[in-house]
């Protein structure tokens, strides 16, 4: 007996799963919503469901067979505004699996056949634990308010490290379980002991902060650095130039990569994760666009990844290929996924092993 689609979403859940098609699944009276989510740009192109069965409604997308996406159902969808989350979210109750989406709303999630979850966000068994410790730091006139908490990852290990400061720290060890991936890599062997400097960002402020923003570069070098030297035992970045690094997603990754340019001679590793280098280059330019074609090259090693389903993807590949064309060394990546801390924790790990990677050792998934 051929089964119904109602039948079908009843047994195996939404979405329907078949090679490299995803159906998203509707059932309920009155007008179905609309779906958005990592494959539409969000509110960028929503997709009506069409009625199936009495009741039932569907719509099919192709997706990468190693995606993770991230989705849900809207009501009441205006086209006149792109915050999705102050219109009326319906919940699938036919996919138990959310996540928060970082702003105001809960996110669906899905896998495609071939995705893995990596095993670094789990800490592996006999895995010596670094020391997470929280600070109230003064932050001086460089910041848009006078304190801003810190949290200072301490590696389980005696001998001096490099530090890495991590922009919207809080979320990158709430969200992204850095401190466990970093924990596993070193138990590993697959990179040196690091410290992190893991700094909460500023809110409604975080866009000004982190757009290539001088003072908060300032801010890294001459208030950050200095007081994690108080709590740590950190490399001397005079005796071994660019020895710290700098990571960041969305407009953190452009602020680790504008923080790297700035001064390499202290951060000379950089992650960029999804960096928001967004302005057309046909009709204007960034500021860092500038820095890049115009300073002397930076010692800097690099590593820039980016989702083939957000937003970003095109602007992530105009940078790579300045970036290369000027002569920086930089290893770029490109997942199948979207903009969120799922998949910058599924990357993370291969991102700091292609910076503070022992020896010659191969980036590994």
């Amino acid at each position: 007996m051929i089964e119904t689609l109602l039948q079908q979403l009843q047994r195996a859940g939404n979405p329907l799963i078949d090679g490299d098609r995803a159906t998203f699944v509707w059932h309920g009276d009155g007008d179905p919503p609309v779906l958005i989510g990592d494959f539409t740009g969000w509110a960028a192109s929503p997709l009506a469901l069409d009625s199936r069965e009495p009741g039932v409604y569907a719509v099919e997308v192709t997706l990468p067979r190693d995606a993770y996406v991230e989705y849900c159902f809207i009501r009441h969808f205006r086209e006149s505004t792109h915050d999705t989350d102050i219109n009326e979210r319906a919940p699938d109750p036919y996919n138990p699996r959310v996540i928060w989406n970082g702003v105001k709303g809960i996110n669906h999630y899905a896998t495609m056949p071939d995705f893995v979850f990596s095993s670094l966000t789990m800490r592996g068994a006999g895995v010596a634990r670094g020391k997470i410790s929280e600070h109230d730091l003064f932050g001086g006139h460089t910041l848009g308010n006078t304190h801003r908490k810190v949290f200072l990852y301490h590696p389980p290990v005696d001998a001096p490290v490099p530090l890495v400061i991590v922009w919207d720290g809080t979320d990158y060890l709430e969200r992204a379980s850095l401190n466990i991936i970093v924990d596993n890599l070193i138990a590993q062997g697959r990179i040196r002991p690091i410290a992190l400097a893991l700094i909460e960002n500023a809110g409604g402020g975080r866009f000004a902060e982190y757009a290539m923003n001088e003072a908060t570069a300032t801010y890294a070098r001459r208030i950050l650095l200095p007081y994690a030297k108080k709590h740590l035992r950190l490399l001397d970045e005079d005796a071994q130039p660019g020895c710290h690094g700098v990571l960041g997603a969305s407009m953190g990754g452009l602020m680790a990569l504008y923080t790297g340019l700035r001064a390499p001679d202290i951060f000379g590793q950089v992650v960029s994760q999804s960096g928001a280098f967004f302005i057309d280059p046909d009709r204007e330019t960034m500021l860092i666009d500038d820095l890049i074609r115009l300073a002397p090259l930076a010692p800097l090693k690099i590593w820039q990844d980016t989702g083939t389903l957000e937003w970003l993807l095109d602007g992530n590949r105009t940078m790579h290929t300045l970036l290369t064309e000027r002569g920086y060394d930089v290893r770029y990546h490109e997942f199948a996924g979207g903009h969120n801390y799922t998949m910058w924790s599924q990357t993370v790990g291969r991102a700091l092993e292609s910076v503070y990677g022992v020896g010659d050792a191969a980036v590994t998934p």
